[in-house]
């Protein structure tokens, strides 16, 4: 199942609107087996597979992560250009890899990230005898306090 924003399940029209993105990926063989993957309109995005199988399923995954940086940071996504490309590796494969970044974003903020606090001793042994689940309260709280803003 998919979560939004306020961990709601995803109803049909959330879904049918979603956004999707295709952009064109060159997957380059090398001798071992392995792929190198890279998109001619996405400079700096690459990836890599041990077979085309994993090379197109790391694809996906570096394309969405891409995205999502680039959409964090403010950039503007390039539009998409068509094959065929100027750069075009010998044996190389074009494939067109796509992404739903709702999805993507919505996975990544709510992804669970590990984090230290500190406390006084007396105060986590306290919260230790009562069974209290540290993390669980710190989110809880910390998520009152943005509902409020």
């Amino acid at each position: 199942m998919r979560f939004n924003e306020d961990k709601r399940i995803l109803n049909l029209k959330e879904v049918t609107t979603m956004r999707k993105l295709t952009y064109y990926a060159i997957f380059e063989p090398s001798t071992n087996g392995n792929y190198g993957v890279f998109w001619p309109d996405l400079p700096g995005c690459a990836t890599m597979g041990d077979n085309l199988p994993h090379a197109e399923r790391m694809a996906t995954e570096a394309l969405g992560l891409h995205v999502y940086e680039m959409e964090r940071d403010g950039d503007t996504l390039p539009p998409v250009t068509a094959p065929p490309f100027d750069v075009m590796p010998e044996g190389g494969i074009v494939m067109p890899i796509t992404i739903f970044p709702d999805i993507v974003n919505n996975e990544l903020d709510n992804k669970a990230v590990k984090t230290n606090i500190t406390l006084p001793s007396w105060l986590k042994d306290w919260a230790c005898t009562q069974g209290i689940n540290l993390s669980q309260t710190l989110q809880t709280t910390l998520r009152q306090m943005y509902n409020a803003k």
